[in-house]
């Protein structure tokens, strides 16, 4: 087993761990000059560290949490790791578990704070080294603002249980779908690939087992008015999304009907000033490429055919909010291909026109490029922005780590203001 942390991990700090970039002071947080800032939570190392969520406490501090370890599609040794900024703090807490069920892989975990103060993390657990073995969890803490992890008072398992109408919302989507896959204009080889992915997605829809496994969490939980908790779902077996919803607090949940298109999955929610829900999903289908969307408008129970937008998608998650002003603020690799270029868009039309963009990052493509992905987005009390995402660096010519590896991963943290955003990219 090799080490998780090594003196080289250390040195690499230097390299981008204490990155800030401030445009020009910053007389307030969420307005004003504007202003980025941005640190690496733990030096580069070679071990696989990967989507991360971001949540500001009721003190003000900063949590994030992501999934940690030697390949979560081959190894059990994967576990949940968080840390802790403290308000007005220059560094991160020590690095500490969250959640690590031993001998199977915990991975992409959400966390969000419910109206009572209290801290959930929700996350899969996959039994059997595939996507659609996953076992939905959570956890909830009273106690999470003293030094190293919460302290959970409530675990348990998150049954996904579709409803009747699942089987049948598939079954009247497979003539759009198959029509989307004609109009793709695809190789034969890539065809045949897709008419036999289709046939199983009819089969699988039947299969009780099938359809309560493989469901994941990726972007921030959905808190409505108060009281209704929508949790995004997605699953990589069906690749389409669904949203599980509870009015009580986890007691009891029932399930939305599911969001089935030409692959999209880890649905992002906001909610329009009429009241109505709109969902945006990275596309893990058949080109263009786009985030994919849909609408609902009975709080999440059932929702619109789902349809490609106009903004590029790589196949690689995005996060929307709303802002206090109104505004809707996204976060994701804005290419078709690759994850090089990770941008922040801001739209005070609710997603009709995106006016503003500004790069957080970006590489030009090619084999020396990073990948800063995943990302996870909030709006703190003071009106701020808070990213976090996975910061990897391309392998070549990077140091190795005691093992001979290439230290190339971390998770990244950038606070900045809507008006370094809508001052746009240094020419």
């Amino acid at each position: 087993m090799r080490s998780r942390t090594s003196i080289l991990s250390v040195c690499l700090l230097c390299l981008a761990a204490c990155v800030t970039i401030p445009s020009l002071p910053a007389r307030a947080a969420g307005a004003g000059a504007p202003f980025l800032e941005s640190e690496l939570i733990f030096p580069l190392e070679a071990w696989h560290n990967h989507a991360s969520c971001i949540v500001e406490t009721p003190a003000d501090d900063l949590l994030v949490c992501w999934f940690h370890g030697s390949g979560e599609r081959t190894a059990d040794d994967v576990k949940i790791e968080g840390a802790r900024k403290r308000k007005g703090a220059k560094s991160w807490s020590r690095r500490f578990t969250m959640a690590d069920t031993p001998g199977y892989p915990d991975t992409n975990c959400a966390m969000f704070i419910d109206p009572s103060g209290r801290l959930w993390l929700l996350w899969p657990t996959i039994l059997a080294n595939r996507w659609e073995s996953a076992l939905m969890k959570y956890r909830i803490s009273s106690h999470y603002r003293a030094e190293g992890p919460p302290k959970w008072e409530f675990s348990e398992i998150l049954h996904v249980t579709p409803g009747p109408e699942f089987e049948a919302t598939v079954a009247k989507a497979l003539p759009r779908l198959e029509k989307l896959a004609q109009d793709a204009n695809l190789s034969e080889a890539r065809r045949k690939e897709v008419d036999r992915f289709l046939g199983e997605l009819h089969q699988n829809s039947t299969n009780k087992l099938y359809r309560r496994l493989g469901w994941m969490t990726r972007a921030h939980p959905f808190v409505l008015e108060g009281k209704r908790l929508i949790v995004p779902l997605y699953h990589d077996g069906f690749s389409f999304s669904l949203m599980a919803i509870t009015d009580d607090w986890g007691a009891t949940w029932h399930t939305s009907t599911p969001l089935v298109g030409g692959g999209n999955i880890q649905p992002s929610i906001v909610r329009r000033k009429d009241g109505s829900l709109h969902t945006l999903m990275r596309d893990n289908g058949p080109p263009p490429m786009r985030l994919q969307q849909s609408d609902s408008i009975d709080r999440g129970e059932t929702w619109t055919p789902v349809t490609d937008s106009d903004l590029p998608n790589p196949g690689s998650g995005a996060e929307i909010i709303s802002l206090r002003n109104g505004h809707w603020l996204l976060i994701g690799n804005d290419t078709e291909r690759g994850r090089n270029s990770l941008a922040v868009q801001i739209s005070d039309d609710e997603g009709g026109t995106w006016k503003w963009k500004r790069h957080l990052e970006f590489d030009p493509p090619g084999p020396e490029a990073g990948s800063y992905h995943y990302p996870s987005i909030i709006q703190a009390r003071d009106g701020s922005l808070h990213a976090s995402y996975s910061y990897h660096l391309a392998k070549r010519n990077l140091p190795k780590d005691a093992d001979g590896d290439p230290a190339a991963k971390s998770i990244k943290h950038a606070r900045f203001n809507e008006a370094w955003v809508m001052a746009g990219d240094a020419k």
